[in-house]
């Protein structure tokens, strides 16, 4: 079976142009979330294990994204908890439960602070334990997830939930069943999650901005760094969330 990266382009386009068109009322209800809670002072806490991180970093501390924005991450457990780096290696680390809670306690988090967490199969549990602490402390849960893939598998979570059974707002990234795209008999290459859900990220903050300018409010956006002016304008932002926001690696 034949297979080559022009297949994949074409499939990302499908992929890109099926979710753009199809989580529109989704992304603005998302959109109304964030814009509440940016309004009240909270900031927005961003979370996803292995590729998914990938979704956290794209929503906290770029260019172009806002401010007053948080990433959590499975090496918090190192860089804030004292934990050794070799627990970062665990491979069941993402499927512990009670990771989330630590991962809970070491984050700058009160309580008008809105989540979004983003996992491509939703059912792991650090992910779902996460989410149920989330919403058990009151806060408002953005998901983004593969309805897909979720449906075709089990919760590893003892509850039995899975991420889209606790998210106020659930989005969809559109990626397939295992995430790949091209099949080439025995396997298949070319996932899309990362991309659909940087897509996703990208359309709330776009609306987020949009909703604060149509209230005659100054967006906390980033500037780049590597523009003229921008860590100067990037560091007076940062200063209004001091100790609310971190930036790591």
């Amino acid at each position: 079976m034949s297979i080559s990266s022009a297949d994949y382009v074409e499939a990302i386009r499908e992929a890109i142009d099926r979710v753009g068109t199809t989580q529109g009322d989704l992304v603005g209800r998302a959109a109304d979330l964030l814009t509440a809670t940016l309004r009240a002072g909270g900031v927005i806490q961003a979370f996803g294990c292995g590729h998914s991180e990938a979704l956290a970093m794209e929503i906290a501390g770029r260019a172009g994204g806002l401010v007053p924005t948080n990433k959590i991450a499975l090496r918090d457990i190192v860089l804030y908890g004292g934990q050794p780096a070799s627990a970062l290696t665990d491979p069941e680390l993402e499927r512990t439960p009670s990771v989330a809670h630590r991962l809970y306690e070491l984050a700058p988090i009160k309580p008008d602070d809105v989540f979004i967490i983003a996992s491509n199969s939703g059912v792991n549990g650090a992910v779902v334990e996460m989410a149920q602490l989330v919403k058990q402390r009151g806060h408002a849960l953005i998901a983004i997830t593969s309805l897909t893939h979720s449906a075709r598998v089990e919760s590893r979570h003892e509850s039995g939930l899975k991420l889209t059974d606790l998210a106020d707002v659930v989005l969809d990234n559109g990626a397939p069943y295992g995430d790949a795209t091209l099949d080439y008999g025995t396997g298949a290459v070319g996932a899309v999650s990362s991309i659909t859900a940087a897509l996703l990220a990208q359309q709330i903050v776009t609306e987020v901005v949009a909703r604060l300018l149509d209230l005659g409010e100054t967006p906390p956006v980033y500037l780049s760094d590597n523009v003229p002016g921008g860590r100067e304008h990037n560091k007076q932002l940062e200063a209004r969330y001091a100790g609310r926001i971190r930036r790591s690696a």
